[in-house]
């Protein structure tokens, strides 16, 4: 889909030729228009030209792109990182979308999620050269890299029977959590009940300890699956009644990419791992307080389920349940960004319409509950005609109860608690996630700009 970045010229010497006739105001709510199309020039009334005086949108040029304020006084003035797979580039922007600083990457390829953190470092997934799995979010290695662009630490995990993908999140014991794709010949995936005959590659979650380069805590979603089709193979039973279980058949890929998980965030007051995968449309919810035999087990652990899904939502017809409304179509970034709260992105796949989610999660994920498929109650929610990204994307909210929405294929929104857009950016790049940074952040500070 097409994206404005600038005012057309033509129309904008029209509109300077006949000002006293015609108003050029741009919208500044959110049905605001930003692709292209044909403009239609029609006469105006006194009372438009007045409110049209008052219109105090501003469009700026900056060193990384365009900028639309629609309300100024609405905004905070904070810095955001941005990761740009299209340039393989990592750089902290301010609101006029000038360069506070880059990273220099060398040779080095992002693999989606790059964090800064307190210290000033950065958390990267980077690619490493694997065709076994050729996948987009494709990673391999973690490193932590500072601000001269030096690896402090690396760590590869790519080889023909796993890979890392996509996101990192860094726990606050100093370990790093990872999602990674791993194999399974088709002979396994058959015995295990898959319905065609190839290789497969379902996900697995890895913990590493950065200090020893050990893992220490695994899950892999290959011991937690349910089948229906043939009796005779292993995993089968009903799906219906087995939400804590994985369908194994609810995506039929020839390329065996039959997950792709996207997106994991950590609740530290739960123990938790709550994982976005973008083919089932769902949000897993994974008890990480599980030990080495109960992770692979359908018991043991807080919540008293093993390796099995503690909670999941999102979308309800993995479970053949097609009354409940279902709300992702694909979905990326399961952002907590207080306890009991979630965001997450819905790309709309073949709806071709993005949509920003605000849950309260239930109350029984801090207790010993079995998993459903009960909807979360939505807190908030934004969308817009324009707001469409089928790949990657994000939010996170901001101080002042904003929400930065990273739309990947155009860029970066920012929008209040009553759905009014106040601040845009646009770029030429393929954008994984924005994050904001205070100018009084310990990163930024540790950063020295």
């Amino acid at each position: 889909m097409a994206k404005l970045n600038f005012i057309n010229l033509k129309t904008g010497i029209f509109c300077l030729f006949y000002t006293f006739l015609t108003s050029c105001s741009s919208d500044n709510n959110t049905t605001f228009q930003s692709s292209e199309e044909n403009i239609e020039i029609t006469d105006t009334t006194e009372e438009e030209i007045e409110e049209s005086a008052y219109d105090t949108t501003k469009k700026l040029v900056g060193e990384l792109g365009n900028v639309t304020i629609y309300n100024q006084e609405l905004i905070t003035d904070h810095y955001i990182l941005v990761n740009d797979a299209a340039a393989n580039s990592v750089y902290l922007m301010d609101k006029n979308a000038d360069l506070i600083y880059q990273w220099p990457l060398g040779e080095r390829i992002i693999g989606n999620d790059v964090l800064l953190l307190d210290d000033g470092t950065l958390l990267a997934s980077l690619e490493s050269d694997n065709t076994e799995f050729a996948f987009g979010g494709q990673g391999g290695i973690i490193q932590i890299i500072n601000k001269s662009g030096d690896a402090l630490w690396n760590f590869e995990y790519s080889n023909t029977e796993h890979r890392f993908h996509h996101d990192v999140e860094l726990l606050p014991n100093g370990n790093i959590l990872a999602i990674a794709w791993e194999k399974m010949t088709a002979e396994e995936a058959i015995s295990n009940g898959y319905q065609l005959n190839n290789d497969i590659y379902p996900e697995s979650i890895i913990e590493i300890n950065p200090t020893t380069n050990e893992i220490v805590w695994e899950w892999h979603s290959k011991n937690h699956l349910i089948q229906n089709l043939d009796d005779t193979k292993l995993n089968f039973g009903n799906i219906e009644d087995n939400p804590q279980l994985i369908n194994l058949n609810y995506v039929e890929a020839a390329n065996g990419n039959i997950m792709h998980a996207n997106g994991i965030s950590y609740d530290d007051v739960n123990d938790l791992i709550f994982l976005s995968v973008n083919y089932y449309s769902e949000v897993w919810v994974i008890d990480h307080s599980t030990n080495a035999e109960e992770t692979t087990s359908h018991s043991g652990g807080n919540f008293n389920r093993g390796g099995d899904l503690v909670y999941r939502f999102g979308n309800p017809t993995v479970q053949n349940d097609n009354i409940t409304e279902r709300l992702f179509v694909n979905n990326h970034y399961p952002n907590l960004f207080e306890q009991g709260k979630i965001l997450v992105y819905t790309n709309g796949g073949d709806l071709e319409q993005s949509t920003v989610y605000e849950f309260q999660l239930p109350t029984e994920l801090s207790q010993n509950s079995i998993p459903t498929i009960t909807t979360p109650e939505i807190l908030w929610s934004f969308t817009n005609s324009e707001l469409y990204s089928p790949k990657v994307s994000g939010a996170v909210r901001l101080p002042n109860g904003n929400t930065l929405i990273t739309e990947g294929d155009f860029g970066i929104w920012e929008v209040t608690q009553q759905n009014e857009v106040v601040w845009k950016f646009s770029a030429q790049g393929f954008f994984w996630r924005a994050y904001h940074y205070a100018k009084d952040d310990p990163a930024i500070i540790a950063l020295d700009l």
